[in-house]
């Protein structure tokens, strides 16, 4: 029998139990018949002053992901969204693919996560040149411009906004969000690329769209729309941009 809510799709979401964002921004997208269920990496609200910070924070959940996964699968999810990004930028885009096709291995399941997914939205829109907002430190910045590079994109400019602790990242808010994209923002930009997915942007990036005239793809929503279609689901959802809308 199907599941009684989740008939069409039981989506498992792994994330950090630091992140707030996610989440919610998942929900709204969710058509009828789609349900979320959310496994917990459990960390603390560390301090990310420093790269070295920053590479303690991805050994905790790395030790604590397939923990996560495991709580996730009690449920028999058809699915698995991944709801941290910069692990699965990490090493490059073969590490990052081997780090996936592993997940895959281990859980039986299809797996998006936002570093694919925003490849595919990118490709998708025929975008270039890119430039790209992270909350992170500079070793995890980095990392992110060396999958997009070897993706096939030029990262015209980057801009991370080093946010001190990991609940620090939810605490941004919109104004800011968008004043940092025209910061990076220029005529030799194809589209701007959000990282981080407790950063708020889902909604967001519909407004920066129509500012600035270009495709601005938000890690969440990519996420979301990559595992939707991957499901065979075409359902087109409103208020989060073409990605949902149109594709």
């Amino acid at each position: 029998m199907p599941d009684a809510l989740g008939w069409r799709c039981k989506f498992a979401v792994v994330a950090p139990s630091t992140n707030t964002v996610v989440q919610p921004e998942f929900d709204g997208m969710r058509p009828l018949g789609v349900t979320n269920h959310f496994g917990r990496i459990a960390i603390s609200n560390m301090p990310l002053t420093s790269n070295e910070d920053f590479i303690k924070l991805m050994s905790a959940i790395e030790s604590e992901l397939y923990e996560a996964i495991d709580r996730c699968m009690t449920c028999e999810p058809d699915y698995l969204l991944m709801g941290m990004s910069a692990v699965m930028f990490w090493g490059g885009y073969d590490a990052a693919a081997k780090r996936r096709e592993e997940i895959e291995q281990y859980t039986g399941l299809g797996v998006s996560s936002g570093s694919f997914a925003v490849e595919a939205a990118l490709k998708l829109v025929n975008a270039k040149r890119i430039a790209v907002l992270s909350p992170y430190q500079p070793v995890s910045d980095e990392q992110v411009t060396r999958f997009f590079t070897e993706c096939g994109f030029e990262v015209v400019r980057f801009k991370g906004l080093r946010c001190p602790t990991p609940i620090a990242i939810s605490h941004v808010q919109g104004g800011e969000i968008r004043g940092h994209l025209a910061s990076i923002d220029g005529e030799d930009v194809d589209a701007l690329v959000q990282v981080g997915t407790n950063l708020s942007m889902a909604y967001e990036a519909v407004e920066a769209e129509r500012q600035f005239s270009k495709s601005v793809i938000a890690i969440n929503t990519a996420t979301y729309w990559h595992g939707l279609r991957a499901q065979g689901l075409d359902d087109k959802v409103d208020g989060f941009g073409p990605l949902l809308l149109k594709y």
